[in-house]
């Protein structure tokens, strides 16, 4: 019989109807010296003994309790951390080598923290944040590492990469996901803000006129021709302009402009205005299409 099959009754046992009872209660189990646990470890390697197992597990609770308490801050009941912590546990006992000459709770603390990292990281978000090795390294030293509730300094991104030997762009985007919150589909019933969007607000409307839809995406089709022909009646240097400083979506700067084309950018933004008031008026001369 496998040992989880053989320890299925030990939640049941332990079940007092809140986290608190249990706590007490696994409080008050005695823990083991180190010839005790040596003896039951032995036993269990030996002789498969799950009853010298479940003395183990119940005299190392504690231990998973004081684990799990210290992630509570990603907002994750306290019940479940504990309950997959304890099968970080189970899975040292079946595993652990009493000739390494450590006690187990040692051995134990680095498979109670997997289970809990596996479960945070499935529970924590809808989308999964953390994928590869170094993201999984950010998402659990990144809060910790970090001097102040405020957003990360340059300075402070770049002793984070270099600690944890990561990029900087990671420190960057893990920063940005710890900090952005799921939102619901449809949104809450009552809101005080009416004019908020959620997600379900951009699904098609089954009652929008198709005949109105053709129209608007002709009148849009319209106004980008006619964009595209007055831009090519500016000069090539106004033309590059007005695209880099508004029509992409990686902007230029004005500096950047200026030591382009060897000019102040104060020149750069006359360009940009006088183009721009070209492009008004070429755009309100122009016929309209039938």
């Amino acid at each position: 019989m496998k040992l989880s099959q053989g320890l299925k009754s030990l939640s049941s046992q332990l079940c007092y109807g809140s986290i608190e009872s249990y706590i007490a209660h696994v409080n008050q189990i005695p823990t083991l010296s180190q010839e005790e646990e040596l003896a039951l470890a032995i036993k269990f390697n030996s002789c498969n003994d799950l009853n010298a197992a479940k003395k183990l597990i119940l005299a190392n609770l504690r231990y998973v309790i004081k684990i799990a308490k210290g992630y509570l801050g990603y907002g994750l009941p306290l019940a479940d951390l504990i309950q997959e912590g304890n099968i970080g546990l189970m899975k040292a006992v079946k595993r652990f080598n009493h000739a390494l000459g450590v006690r187990l709770v040692t051995f134990a603390a680095h498979w109670i923290k997997a289970e809990l990292h596996n479960f945070i990281l499935r529970n924590w978000r809808i989308v999964k944040i953390a994928t590869t090795k170094a993201q999984r390294k950010l998402f659990f030293n990144l809060r910790r590492m970090k001097k102040s509730l405020n957003w990360l300094g340059q300075q402070e991104i770049a002793e984070i990469a270099q600690d944890l030997g990561v990029n900087q762009q990671e420190v960057r985007e893990m920063e940005m996901r710890l900090y952005h919150t799921d939102a619901t589909f449809d949104g809450p019933e009552t809101t005080e803000n009416p004019t908020a969007l959620y997600p379900a607000d951009y699904l098609t409307d089954p009652t929008q006129c198709p005949a109105l839809y053709v129209e608007q995406t002709r009148d849009e089709e319209q106004q980008s021709d006619s964009l595209q022909l007055a831009l090519q009646q500016l000069d090539q240097r106004s033309q590059e302009i007005v695209r880099t400083r508004w029509l992409i979506s990686k902007k230029q700067t004005l500096q950047a402009l200026a030591t382009k084309y060897q000019v102040s950018a104060e020149r750069v933004r006359q360009l940009e205005n006088n183009a721009i008031k070209k492009l008004r008026q070429l755009l309100m001369a122009s016929p309209a299409k039938s």
